[in-house]
Formats: structure tokens, C-alpha cells, sequence
């Protein structure tokens, strides 16, 4: 028996996408136990993984914050003994983790984020459109580096089913014979998101119908006060903030029939309970590699603009000021894709 370390802090999307990638390492390995060390909120994810699957949570804001809390961490996961170190993320933090096991004699490896690909496929100019290997790919890539080769074979965290329907009724009710619909209208950058005005176009469509159900999927102020809004101009919306959380919402999302979602976190936790997901892509591109896993390509909406994709991750600003890339794309052409979905 090995005992593996598998390290990826980052944002709830980065993390997700881990998660078909270990649920394939545990099932192919059995005899193997794998620890993944990830920021504390995030352990979740990993609930329904198999059995020799675990979860070390990281308190980069509190008692491993900067190098000394790293070189608390590290003597933390040093008295697991590990065999082998993967790491999923190779940004500082993680460098600086595996060099030290690197340095105690343990196997590690780290994900080549292929950089050099993506820029050219954002730049302005002499765009190399060329597709790049996906997240999850790269992630096996750093296992067989390892000597661990892996068949990417993951379908959901429930297996072939669902979630546990009864943990969920009290505040969504009883589906009968309803199409579930979840929206999640927002993303971390303003080069991810569809406008609010034309989004509600697509809610406004689907609460008009007597047999179909909308569940608002987000978080915080400012989307609160948007869901708020909606809730009360359309009774049978339901606002799903501050009402589940992330497990439970997991479970409520593997019994909707179809999500529209941004290029975001969302996208990631509907394909990690095999429900599909119609996606809006505005300044990214799935060719960056970050479609959600077994996603249809046919299931996103985005528009052919010489400019786009301008950024791998959405943060940057529009270069003609105008995100056209969003703006342009008609709210009948996502509620196409939806009702492509649920007919």
C-alpha cells in the first residue's frame, strides 16, 4: 500500500475539476490510500468519494498563513509519511511543499499548465486557435509522471444514481413530473458574465411555464439583491442562497434536468453529479481547457468574434470596451439550448 498526496488549493472550479480525476485514481487503486490537501471549505467535494479517499483541510488564512504556517503544514503532513506527492497546482505555496518532500527523498510531480498554448490562444493578435489539453487531463498527467496511470472512467459522486431526495424536500419540495431547471447567472469576472437584464429574459421564459421549476444557484451580496428582485417578480423562482449548503446543494443539483451556467464553478458542480449543463462563454473559451467534465460541446453558447477569447480566466478588460462577446449572443438562443435539454 502507497499513501499519496494530491495538492490543490485555488478557487471551488479549480478544485471540482479534481475530483473525477481522484475518484478514478481511488477506484483504479484501491489498495492505495490518497490524502487530498485542499483549503478547509472545500472538503465537501470530496465527501462521497471512495472509501481510501480522504481530506487534510489548509487554513491559509489562519495557522498555516505565510512560511511559517507552510512549514507548520508541511511537519503536519510529514508525520503521514507519504510515498508520493502530486502536485495538481504549482503555484508558490504548493512549490514550496513538494520541494521540501523533494527534499526528504519523496517521489513528486507537477502539472504543466501548458502556458506558452493558452497565451497564444488569447493574444491579440495572431491568435493560435488550437484546442488545449483539458484540466483533467493534466491532472492525470502529474499521476503517471508518478508511475500511478489512471483511466479517466468517473460518472458522478452518486454513482449511477442521486442524491438523497429527502434531504433536500423540505426546501425545494416535491418535484412529481416538473422539469428542474438551475440558473447561475453569475461568475468571479465581468468577462464571464451574460448581462443581468438580458438573463432575466431566460428566467422570465421558464417561470411562465406551469410545469417547470427555476432554482437560482449563487452567493453574496450583490447577486442576492439581483435573486431578490427576480423572486419577487416571478413566485415561482426559487433563490437558493443561504438555503443549502455546498453538499446538500450538490444533491439538489443531481436532480435537476439541465443548469445554465457561466464559464464558472457551477459549470464544475453539475458535472460532478451528471446533470448537463447548457454554458455562456464570453471572453474565455472551452478551448482553454476548462469545460466541465463529459460536458457537450453542442450545450454552449458563444459567438465566432476575431477577438475572443482575450483571457484564460475572464479577468481582464475588454479590449473593445463593449463585451460584445455576451452582449451580442440573444437570450432565445440560451433558452433554445435549455428546452433542447428538458423536451
Amino acid at each position: 500500500m502507497a499513501r499519496i498526496l494530491i495538492i490543490r488549493f485555488s478557487a471551488l472550479g479549480d478544485v471540482a475539476m479534481t475530483v473525477p480525476v481522484v475518484h478514478s485514481l481511488a477506484a483504479e487503486y484501491p489498495q492505495h490510500e490518497i490524502i487530498v490537501l485542499s483549503r478547509t471549505a472545500l472538503q465537501p467535494l470530496f465527501l462521497k468519494l471512495p472509501e481510501n479517499v480522504s481530506f487534510y483541510g489548509a487554513d491559509l488564512s489562519g495557522k498555516h498563513k505565510g512560511l511559517r504556517g507552510l512549514n507548520s503544514l508541511y511537519a503536519e503532513l510529514k508525520g503521514l509519511h507519504f510515498d508520493y506527492v502530486a502536485d495538481f497546482h504549482d503555484i508558490l505555496r504548493a512549490k514550496y511543499l513538494r520541494w521540501r518532500f523533494l527534499l526528504d527523498g519523496v517521489p513528486v510531480a507537477a502539472i504543466c499548465k501548458g502556458r506558452a498554448g493558452k497565451k497564444k490562444l488569447v493574444r491579440r493578435h495572431h491568435k493560435v486557435f488550437e484546442k488545449q489539453e483539458s484540466s483533467f487531463r493534466r491532472y492525470a498527467d502529474v499521476l503517471e509522471k508518478l508511475g500511478l496511470p489512471v483511466q479517466l472512467k468517473f460518472t458522478s459522486i452518486y454513482g449511477e444514481g442521486k442524491g438523497d431526495f429527502s434531504q433536500i424536500e423540505p426546501v425545494v419540495g416535491s418535484k412529481g413530473n416538473n422539469k428542474w431547471i438551475g440558473i447561475a447567472p453569475f461568475a468571479k469576472h465581468k468577462g464571464k458574465i451574460y448581462p443581468v437584464e438580458q438573463q432575466e429574459r431566460v428566467v422570465a421564459y421558464f417561470a411562465a411555464m406551469p410545469d417547470v421549476k427555476v432554482f437560482l444557484l449563487g452567493g453574496g451580496k450583490s447577486e442576492k439583491e439581483v435573486f431578490d428582485r427576480w423572486t419577487a417578480k416571478y413566485p415561482s423562482v426559487l433563490s437558493l442562497i443561504g438555503k443549502l449548503k455546498m453538499d446538500t446543494e450538490l444533491n439538489l443539483m443531481s436532480h435537476l434536468d439541465v443548469i445554465l451556467s457561466m464559464d464558472s464553478a457551477n459549470m464544475h458542480l453539475a458535472s460532478l453529479v451528471n446533470v448537463p449543463v447548457v454554458s455562456v462563454w464570453g471572453a474565455t473559451h472551452p478551448y482553454a481547457g476548462f469545460m466541465g467534465w463529459k460536458q457537450l460541446p453542442a450545450n454552449t453558447v458563444q459567438l465566432d468574434l476575431s477577438c475572443r477569447p482575450c483571457s484564460v480566466y475572464g479577468q481582464k478588460p475588454c479590449w473593445r470596451g463593449d463585451y460584445a462577446c455576451l452582449r451580442e449572443i440573444k437570450p432565445e438562443e440560451i433558452i433554445a439550448k435549455i428546452e433542447e435539454n428538458i423536451r
